[in-house]
Formats: C-alpha cells, structure tokens, sequence
C-alpha cells in the first residue's frame, strides 16, 4: 500500500475520532445543564422522614404531601415552585405519595415536563394509619396536605392553594415579622 494511501487514511480515522470526542463532551456539558435536585429522588420509610418535618431553626419550611394522581396536588405545584423562587430563604419538600417503582419512568419524566426544581422525595410505608397522626392527629390523610413550620409555628393546611397569591398569605400572615 502506498504511503500517501496511508497517510489518507490516518488522516480519516483521525478526523473521525475527533469529531466522536467532540460529539461526547458535547453530550456531557448537556447533560450537567439539565442536571437538577431531582436526578435522584431518595425513598423514606416514615422514621426516615420524620426528622425532616422538624426544625430547632428560624428558617421557614413547607412540605406538601402529593402524588402525580391527585389532580388537585399538581393544580398547585406551580404555585409552590413559584414560592419557592419567590421566597428563597423558605425550604420547600415535596413529599410524593407515589409508588417507588415509578421513579424513573413516570416521576422524574413528570418532574422534568412540570420544570419542578424544588426537591421532591417519596414516602413509601404502608403504615399510614400510623404516621398520619403524628403528623396531624386531626389530618384524614387526604392529599394535598401540606405543613408550613420553624422552631416558633407549625400550621396545616388539608387543602389545595389556589394560586400564589393564597400561598404567600399563609406564609406571609403566619411568618412575617
């Protein structure tokens, strides 16, 4: 085989590897900008949970209990989201009553679709009867539920927000100072 033959063809392969490599860090520099808190959804047992409906701080928190089948829990998690890009400095949980096993293919697809950023983790134990009332003694455990809570209060709401606006006035009437 010629040399200017060979020369062509190192030439080619060359090129070839060059624009894989550039194709493979595209991709990755892609998959880091779409990259959020809800890549992995963590599962809790209700004990696990537990410690997170609590605080010994200042800092404000809401956690909403939902699932992707209740039609009134995802009427309001844009108002949530909104909130939580509204007030930063309050820490927003979406607890999802959804089964595990739909993780990948329903949760995290649905979370991408509705833009949901703020963190999002599933409940998993069958105990409910259990759990329910040390949450709330006086909740049914009809969702949504959500309790807005710092070291001071710690309030219920066995409802769906209306909009932003009906959110920020419990938050605001009950926190602000």
């Amino acid at each position: 085989m010629p040399i200017q033959k060979i020369v062509q063809i190192l030439f080619l392969v060359l090129l070839v590897a060059s624009c894989l490599s550039c194709n493979n860090t595209k991709e990755k520099s892609i998959a880091t900008e779409n990259s959020n808190v809800n890549d992995v959804i963590e599962v809790y047992d209700f004990n696990s949970l537990e410690p997170r409906l609590y605080t010994d701080s200042n800092k404000t928190y809401l956690v909403n209990f939902w699932a992707m089948w209740c039609a009134p829990c995802v009427k309001e998690l844009p108002y949530i989201e909104a909130l939580a890009k509204k007030y930063p400095e309050v820490e927003v949980l979406l607890v999802s009553m959804d089964f595990p096993e739909d993780i990948d293919v329903k949760l995290k697809p649905f979370l991408r679709d509705e833009k949901i950023t703020s963190e999002v983790v599933i409940l998993d134990d069958p105990d409910s009867n259990t759990w329910i009332d040390k949450i709330d003694s006086n909740w049914s455990g009809a969702i949504p539920f959500t309790i807005i809570y710092n070291k001071e209060k710690r309030l219920f709401y066995e409802r769906s927000f209306e909009n932003l606006e009906d959110l920020e006035t419990e938050l605001n009437r009950t926190f602000k100072k």
